[in-house]
C-alpha cells in the first residue's frame, strides 16, 4: 500500500515514529521500500554523495541531476512516498520559478512531493507550490545551501532568539501548507517544543528523539563512502557496505589477475560438432579474411 500524506498524518497522531531514507538512485529505492521505510528523500546532497561536487556543499545539484536522480528512485518505490529536493536557485527567485520547478519533479520525476529550504521566503514559496497542487516538505535549522550564510554547518538554534525565530519558522511553513518539516541540527528540547505545537510531521536528523520521524542518509547509514571528508555526529553506521564493497571489487581484482576468474561454472560451452565445424572453417578460411573479424 502505497503511504499517503493522510497515512503520515495518522502514524503522527498515533505516536508511530516515521522513517525516512535519503536515496539516489533506482536499485536503491527499490532496497529502502522494500525494507519498509515510510519516505524517500531524493536530497541535493546527492552533490557532494553521489556525482562528486563539492565534498561538503550541496549547491551544485543542479535540476537536471535531481530530475534524473529522482525518477529513477521513484521507479523503485511502491510503497514509500518519494520526495524530491528542489536545489539552489530553483525556487528562491520566485513563486513561478518554485512551481514550474516543482511541477517538474511530480510530472516528469514522479515524486509524491517536493522540499525546500528555509523560513521567510521560502514560507511564500511554500504557499504557492501548495495553492498549486504540489505537496511540500518544508526544512529549517541547518539548512545546508545556505550553510556559508549560517557559519557552516553547526547546530542552530543554540540562542534563544534563534530557537524561537526557528520556532515561528516552523508554525510559518505549517500555516503555508506544509505537510511536513524537517529539523537539521536543531537542539533536541526546542526540536520537541516545534513538534508539540505542530499538528503536521516533523522529522530530524542531529535534532533528538522527540520528533516524529528521523532521516538519514542511505550511504551514511550503511557506510558506502568511509572515506568522507565530513561525518556529522548525529549519524550512526547500521553496516558497514563500503569495507564489503571495496574487498569484493579486491577479490574479483585478484581472481581475474591470477585467471582463477572466470572458472569453468562461469562460461558458456558449444556442442563438440558445432566446434569442429567452426575450427573447420576457420582452417579453411586461412590466409584469407579472418572470419573472427567481425565478432
Amino acid at each position: 500500500m502505497k503511504v499517503t500524506l493522510p497515512h503520515l498524518h495518522e502514524l503522527k497522531l498515533a505516536g508511530t515514529p516515521i522513517v525516512m531514507v535519503t536515496a539516489y538512485d533506482h536499485p536503491s529505492g527499490r532496497l529502502v521500500d522494500q525494507a519498509g521505510v515510510d519516505m524517500v528523500l531524493v536530497g541535493d546532497s546527492a552533490a557532494n554523495t553521489v556525482l562528486g561536487h563539492d565534498a561538503v556543499s550541496t549547491v551544485g545539484a543542479t535540476m537536471d541531476e535531481l530530475l534524473i536522480l529522482t525518477r529513477a528512485v521513484a521507479r523503485g518505490c511502491e510503497h514509500a512516498l518519494v520526495i524530491g529536493d528542489l536545489p539552489f536557485m530553483s525556487y528562491q527567485v520566485s513563486d513561478e520559478d518554485a512551481v514550474r520547478n516543482g511541477g517538474r519533479f511530480i510530472k516528469e520525476a514522479g515524486a509524491d512531493a517536493v522540499k525546500l529550504e528555509g523560513g521567510g521566503q521560502s514560507v511564500q514559496r511554500a504557499a504557492a507550490l501548495t495553492a498549486a497542487g504540489i505537496p511540500v516538505v518544508g526544512h529549517i535549522g541547518l539548512t545546508p545551501q545556505t550553510a556559508t550564510m549560517l557559519g557552516g554547518h553547526k547546530a542552530q538554534g543554540r540562542q534563544w532568539q534563534h530557537a524561537k525565530a526557528l520556532y515561528d519558522s516552523a508554525v510559518a511553513l505549517e500555516a503555508a501548507g506544509c505537510f511536513a518539516i524537517v529539523l537539521e541540527c536543531v537542539p533536541a528540547p526546542v526540536a520537541a517544543a516545534i513538534t508539540r505545537r505542530l499538528a503536521i510531521v516533523t522529522i530530524g536528523i542531529g535534532s533528538g528523539a522527540a520528533t516524529d520521524g528521523q532521516v538519514l542518509v542511505l550511504h551514511d547509514l550503511l557506510d558506502i563512502r568511509p572515506d568522507a571528508d565530513f561525518q556529522p555526529r548525529f549519524v550512526k553506521q547500521f553496516a558497514h557496505i563500503g569495507a564489503a564493497m571495496r574487498e569484493g571489487v579486491a577479490a574479483y581484482a585478484t581472481e581475474v589477475r591470477s585467471r582463477a576468474y572466470p572458472a569453468p561454472e562461469h562460461t558458456y560451452a558449444i556442442d563438440p560438432e558445432q566446434l569442429s565445424a567452426f575450427e573447420t572453417a576457420v582452417a579453411a578460411s586461412a590466409g584469407g579474411d579472418n572470419v573472427l573479424a567481425d565478432w
